[in-house]
């Protein structure tokens, strides 16, 4: 008896770390997001040689991380519970009024820089109160919003400047220093990679060790039973509006004084990136539930099938189809971690 029994413990250990693997998973949706992120990069890597080279991979880290500091700012909003579909026109506004401001009033770079941080924020403001006053779905409100600075962008452009582009940013005062914060590079990786790593680490402090954190996921959760219990219900959400306006003025500047130029088609269609990134990385589109570091994981996995595709040989056309594999994939396992967290919750 004493002889057979090692022999058969061994299944039972096998499940065991199964289910604890499967269990961490299911608990922790970073993780996950994570294991799939290797997965991505072993395959390209195999596939294209060139994908795992640092050439390669700064290819991948330049899109990933404006898409990434994005994807933080919406992770948080979407775990509050809210939808901000205004937040890619936002980038390429916010662009806008620098270049703008600069160009027509002769200004230094810092003070367009400065201009454009109001504007964003103003609209933050606009988008939060009205979402909370109104008890209308974010989602009407901001897509009015984006329509709204849309149309903006075209006619006060074309008005200004007779253009939809505008440019020579770089001939004003200020532009050197404010290139060294937003657009200096090393090693042919871009500054923006210190910005999306310093949006995560600070997004993740936020939500994970802060009273305000927690406040975020209980609204989310449950904005009535939040409020009954003394939170702040109408901050918080205001707060999450200006916060993603606030990471979209930051992407404007990112790509303003890297090119020297602004147009008006940026940033359109790209909300839906931001939402698609948040949702790989585990964030529930109920709300209540959801990762920062998730988030950041899910905008690294679009960076690479974006990037690796064409490398392996892959019709670039085929990035779409992917995408909503993969988003689909999320939806799921996110589902299954929601149906987890009520069944523990009884």
């Amino acid at each position: 008896m004493s002889a057979e029994r090692p022999a058969s413990a061994a299944p039972p250990l096998r499940r065991a770390r199964a289910g604890r693997l499967r269990g961490l998973i299911l608990r922790r949706s970073e993780f996950g997001a994570a294991i799939a992120a290797i997965v991505i990069f072993v395959g390209f890597s195999l596939a294209a040689p060139a994908f795992a080279t640092r050439q390669g991979i700064a290819n991948v880290l330049d899109p990933t991380a404006t898409l990434g500091i994005m994807a933080v700012a919406v992770a948080l909003l979407m775990i509050g519970g809210e939808f901000d579909l205004s937040a890619g026109v936002l980038t390429g506004s916010s662009a806008l009024v620098t270049a703008l401001v600069v160009t027509q009033l002769n200004a230094n770079v810092w003070f367009g820089i400065l201009a454009s941080l109001g504007f964003a924020i103003l609209v933050g403001l606009i988008n939060g109160v009205l979402v909370h006053r109104t008890r209308l779905p974010s989602f009407i409100i901001t897509l009015a919003m984006m329509f709204m600075l849309w149309g903006l962008n075209y006619a006060v452009t074309t008005a200004l400047t007779d253009q939809v582009t505008v440019g020579g940013i770089a001939d004003y005062l200020g532009y050197d220093s404010a290139h060294a914060v937003f657009a200096s590079s090393a090693g042919g990786f871009q500054v923006s990679l210190l910005w999306w790593i310093g949006a995560t680490v600070l997004g993740a402090i936020v939500l994970g060790r802060t009273r305000f954190g927690n406040w975020v996921a209980a609204v989310g959760g449950n904005a009535r039973g939040a409020l009954a219990v003394g939170v702040p219900v109408g901050r918080v959400r205001i707060v999450l509006f200006v916060g993603t306006a606030v990471a979209a003025w930051l992407v404007g500047q990112l790509t303003v004084i890297r090119y020297a130029s602004a147009t008006v088609t940026t940033g359109i269609g790209a909300e839906f990136n931001f939402i698609i990134a948040a949702v790989i990385g585990g964030c529930l589109l109920i709300g209540g539930a959801g990762s920062v570091v998730g988030a950041s994981i899910g905008a690294l996995i679009f960076g690479m099938v974006q990037q690796g595709m064409p490398l392996a040989g892959l019709p670039s056309e085929l990035f779409k189809f992917f995408l909503g594999a993969i988003l689909l994939v999320a939806v799921f396992v996110n589902l299954a971690v929601a149906r987890r967290a009520r069944g523990a919750g009884r």
